[in-house]
C-alpha cells in the first residue's frame, strides 16, 4: 500500500470510528482527519520503531500485546500534536481500542491489496 493510501484509509478510518464511538473519539473535521492521518504517518515512521526496539523485552513478555499500548501512545501523541479540541480521546483506554479497530481495518486493506496482486 502507498503512502496515500494508507494516509486516505487512516482518514477514512478517524472519521468512521467518531460516527461509531461518538462518546470516547472526536474529530472535528475532514480536514482535521487529514492532519491526523498525516500527522501519526510520520509519528509512526519516526518515532514508532525506536519505541518498539526499546519495548522488545516488553512486548515479547505480552506476547506482542504491548503493541497495542505502542500504537495507542501514537494516536494520544498525535491528539496533542493536532490538539485535543480537534481531535480526541476520552480516555487512554479509548485510545487502546481505537488503536487495535485501526490496526485491524490496515490489516484488512493490506490483505485485500495483497490479494489483488495475486
Amino acid at each position: 500500500m502507498t503512502y496515500f493510501q494508507r494516509v486516505l484509509v487512516n482518514m477514512l478510518a478517524f472519521i468512521s470510528l467518531t460516527v461509531l464511538f461518538p462518546e470516547m473519539f472526536f474529530v472535528k473535521s475532514f480536514t482535521t482527519a487529514l492532519v491526523a492521518s498525516i500527522v501519526l504517518s510520520l509519528l509512526n515512521t519516526i518515532i514508532k520503531p525506536i519505541l518498539m526496539i526499546l519495548s522488545f523485552p516488553l512486548t515479547i513478555l505480552t506476547l506482542g500485546f504491548f503493541s497495542f499500548v505502542i500504537n495507542a501512545l501514537m494516536l494520544q501523541w498525535t491528539s496533542n500534536l493536532v490538539g485535543q479540541y480537534n481531535f480526541g480521546f476520552s480516555s487512554f483506554g479509548a485510545a487502546i481500542l481505537m488503536a487495535m479497530i485501526l490496526s485491524f481495518v490496515n490489516m484488512i486493506v493490506n490483505q485485500h491489496q495483497l490479494d489483488k496482486r495475486a
